[in-house]
């Protein structure tokens, strides 16, 4: 077999790539577009997958740890030869970047951890065809589907021939979070992927906040729609902004700012709508390897209504943590140092413990719980 038909081939087609901000850490950026003109990716898998979901491009950043910086000849095997892989998808009009140093962290802990980053659901640089995607391209189920199909192009699963597990851990954030309950059940195997989700946007049985998410929407479209709204927008904005980006760093609401400058609004106001109107309730009941962490003063999801539906859905309270912090529970803010440093490193342990407990699950065929 040729280098470049190896599975993981696409690894060396990088169009960035340098140290991490962890020390001992080292990124690269892939762009989907670019490893199909670089033939690491067939046409048929990677603008496929951009023409079923009305993408222009896929982008995400892939970070690990090493001892010196990687070789090109070598990214292969030290990517390729871990026990899985920690794939991070943001909220609403976030990118990858939102999550600082966690990804480094995770790859730091556990060298036979790789972390991924993405764009996602018409943000970053994954930005949709039309400006304004229909609600159902934009919603959360859509962008789960999109990210299973991404991850059996990659080829990071375990591949027929391979004998060692691998595992995926999903982390997810917001309107991130909110996708990882409408991952399908029968793409995977027992031990083969975890979630966590962290302040998910889920809110099919909080009224007060569907309402508030959906004028949102409707107002922003209003904006795109009518010009003369602009100067309400420019009141309005930076007091939401600031509510969305509560208690996280500089860093992540200057991320999220310039994000929401640079997205089509239409983009922008179809998502938060989706959001808000999302009325699916498909959601397969396998919770064994799944965590749910919460804030107390979390304004963008309701702490009573969210466990008032996890109850619902018999979502074991032992996978449920409540923590002292806001809808950026896990970025450490100047308004929320001590308890937003701990929650960074609660979230890094449990994505740490979540994958050796799946990871023994494969090994011994032992279920959790």
């Amino acid at each position: 077999m040729s280098t470049e038909s190896t599975p993981l081939a696409w690894l060396r087609g990088y169009t960035e790539r340098g140290e991490g901000d962890v020390p001992g850490t080292y990124y690269a950026i892939y762009r989907m577009s670019d490893l199909v003109n670089q033939g690491y990716i067939t046409p048929a898998e990677g603008r496929g997958l951009l023409l079923d979901n009305n993408l222009v491009d896929f982008v995400w950043e892939v970070t690990w740890a090493d001892d010196h910086p990687t070789e090109d000849d070598e990214l292969e095997y030290k990517i390729g030869e871990v026990e899985g892989y920690a794939i991070f998808m943001h909220g609403w009009t976030g990118n990858h970047l939102i999550w600082e140093s966690i990804p480094g962290l995770v790859a730091a802990n556990n060298r036979r951890i790789i972390s991924i980053s993405v764009d996602h659901n018409g943000f970053g640089e994954s930005r949709f065809v039309r400006d304004t995607p229909t609600l159902e391209e934009c919603c959360p189920p859509a962008a789960m589907k999109t990210i299973e199909e991404w991850v059996d192009i990659l080829r990071i699963r375990r591949q027929p021939g391979q004998r060692e597990p691998k595992v995926l851990n999903f982390v997810g954030h917001s309107m991130g979070g909110a996708a990882l309950f409408y991952m399908n059940p029968l793409r995977w195997r027992v031990g083969e992927e975890t979630r966590l989700a962290l302040t998910p946007a889920l809110l099919l049985d909080d009224d007060v906040k569907r309402i508030f998410y959906t004028a949102v929407g409707i107002g922003l479209s209003l904006v795109n729609a009518i010009r003369v709204f602009e100067l309400v927008e420019r009141v309005i904005k930076p007091q939401f902004m600031e509510t969305v980006c509560a208690g996280a760093s500089y860093f992540v609401k200057r991320a999220h700012l310039q994000q929401y400058q640079n997205t089509p609004r239409g983009t922008t106001a179809a998502t938060f709508t989706a959001m808000g109107l999302l009325a699916d309730r498909e959601i397969a009941r396998r919770y064994d390897l799944f965590r749910v962490t919460l804030g107390h003063r979390d304004s963008l999801v309701g702490l009573v209504p969210m466990l008032d539906m996890l109850s619902g859905m018999e979502f074991p309270s032992s996978n449920i943590r409540v923590v002292a912090g806001s809808h950026y529970l896990f970025s450490v803010g100047p308004e929320n140092v001590y308890q937003h440093a701990q929650n960074r490193e609660l979230v890094v342990a449990d994505i740490l413990d979540l994958h050796n407990q799946a990871y023994q699950v494969q090994k011994t065929g032992v279920r959790v719980g």
